[in-house]
């Protein structure tokens, strides 16, 4: 059983910007990722409409993929992101685990917490696009996400493209003037020589990120897709700037949550 309250895990996470939990319900990770090809298939009984679909690129850069907007966008298992999964029955059940309502009460405390995006990470067999380096997070908000949890559908590794961390670079925002928290070119060049720590996980396996950890990642070696289901989750009063409404009304946890 993981042990979500071991000090260790806490510590490692203040540390470093992130910690791996190891497997959690691996029947259910079996589901999604039979549900997501459905999904990218154009099978499934949802609301395609509301769904954001993003094409992979066809040369690996991050400028050449396709739009991110709502609607499908053909019948290919080479989609780079999909959003607006948690209202999909499967992976709203997935993502209120118990465990995972515990996580987030140890970053935010006992209050509401709302899902920000949760989010299908692809880098088809083969391909993938190169993601340039960044923190996670959202200028329009008027208070910072501080929590990812990030699931392995597939074995993750340096050949087919896994997520490289910088080790402990979540103690302070590096870009604050950019819409979604990508570094400058001159900033990223400071990384260059930095050793990047790979987060290689098995299949099933689940860590937790803060937000504000830089990452970024490359294209796809292997022959087998490399797939990912990434949860932000944020206090449920988080609010849109300058409008002031709320950022999300998908409450995860707490009064007012999703029916799972």
């Amino acid at each position: 059983m993981i042990e979500y309250n071991n000090q260790s895990l806490w510590d490692t996470f203040a540390l470093h910007g992130f910690a791996v939990l190891g497997e959690v319900a691996p029947e259910k990770v079996e589901a999604m990722r039979q549900r997501i090809d459905q999904i990218m298939l154009g099978e499934a009984n949802i609301d395609y409409d509301r769904t954001l679909m993003q094409l992979d690129s066809e040369d690996g850069e991050y400028a050449s993929a396709g739009p991110q907007s709502q609607g499908h966008k053909g019948r290919t298992l080479n989609y780079r992101k999909i959003e607006q999964l948690e209202f999909d029955d499967v992976f709203l059940g997935y993502m209120q685990l118990p465990i995972f309502a515990e996580v987030a009460r140890h970053v935010y405390g006992d209050i509401p917490v709302a899902s920000f995006r949760a989010m299908f990470m692809n880098k088809p067999a083969g391909k993938g696009t190169k993601l340039p380096l960044h923190q996670d997070r959202w200028k329009a908000l008027d208070r910072d996400p501080l929590l990812t949890i990030y699931t392995a559908l597939d074995d993750m590794n340096e050949e087919n493209g896994c997520v490289e961390l910088i080790d402990g670079s979540h103690h302070r925002v590096l870009n604050r003037d950019h819409h979604s928290g990508y570094l400058t070119e001159e900033m990223a060049r400071e990384f260059e020589s930095t050793r990047r720590t790979p987060l290689i996980l098995k299949a099933g396996e689940v860590a937790i990120l803060h937000n504000w950890t830089v990452h970024g990642s490359g294209i796809n070696g292997s022959p087998n897709p490399r797939r990912a289901f990434s949860v932000c989750l944020m206090d449920a009063e988080t609010r849109n700037l300058p409008g002031g409404e709320l950022a999300s009304t998908s409450i995860i946890f707490g009064q007012g949550a999703l029916p799972a």
